[in-house]
C-alpha cells in the first residue's frame, strides 16, 4: 500500500516538474496578421508591443495555460496612413481600447481554444498549435517555443471600415489571418 502511494506521488511530482511557467520573450516572438486588400493581394502587419506568459508541459509539448495582451496602438503595416486608419474608431479604436487580450480556455488535439477580446468584444476562437520544442540556451535559460495560426472575422469585433470598389469588390477583406510565433523563457 505504501509503495503504491509512493509511485503515485512520484508520478505527480514528475508531472509537476515537467511543466514550466514561461514569460514571452518579445525579441524572439511575433504577432502578425494579413487581410485581403482590394480583394487582389494581402496587406500584412504586426504588433510591436505585447506581453504574455504560458505554462508548457515539456514532456508532452502541451500548453496548460496561455495569456497575453497586445498594445493595439503598436500596429504596424509599413504604411503610415493605413496604420493611422487602423487605429481609428471604425477599426481598432486604440484610444478607447488600448489593449487586445487572449486567454487559453482549452487545449485539444493540437488546437488551442481561447477567448480573444478586441475592441471590448470577447469571442472564443480556435487556433492551430504547432509545438516547436524546448531547449536550454547557452546562457543557462530554458526556452520553449510554439506557433499559433487561425482566422477571425474582423466584423465580429466591430472593425467595420470598408469601401465598395467600382469592380464590386471591397477595399478590405473581412477575414483576418493570424500567425503568432512565441518563444518563452522559463521562470525559475
Amino acid at each position: 500500500m505504501n509503495f503504491k502511494k509512493l509511485v503515485v506521488a512520484s508520478s505527480l511530482l514528475v508531472s509537476v516538474l515537467s511543466a514550466g511557467n514561461y514569460e514571452v520573450d518579445k525579441s524572439h516572438s511575433n504577432i502578425a496578421f494579413k487581410v485581403k486588400h482590394l480583394m487582389l493581394s494581402s496587406a500584412k502587419g504586426s504588433f510591436d508591443n505585447f506581453s504574455g506568459s504560458f505554462e508548457y508541459d515539456e514532456k508532452s509539448g502541451v500548453l496548460k495555460s496561455l495569456s497575453g495582451e497586445v498594445l493595439s496602438n503598436t500596429i504596424y503595416t509599413n504604411n503610415e496612413g493605413r496604420d493611422k486608419d487602423l487605429k481609428a474608431e471604425d477599426m481598432l479604436d486604440t484610444k478607447k481600447f488600448p489593449k487586445i487580450y487572449f486567454t487559453l480556455t482549452k487545449f485539444e488535439d493540437n488546437f488551442v481554444y481561447g477567448d480573444i477580446t478586441i475592441k471590448g468584444v470577447k469571442k472564443n476562437i480556435k487556433l492551430v498549435y504547432e509545438n516547436n520544442g524546448h531547449a536550454k540556451d547557452p546562457w543557462g535559460n530554458y526556452r520553449a517555443a510554439f506557433e499559433l495560426r487561425g482566422k477571425i472575422n474582423r466584423k465580429d469585433f466591430g472593425l467595420t471600415y470598408n469601401k465598395l470598389l467600382e469592380s464590386g469588390g471591397l477595399i478590405v477583406g473581412d477575414v483576418v489571418k493570424i500567425s503568432i510565433e512565441i518563444e518563452g523563457i522559463k521562470k525559475l
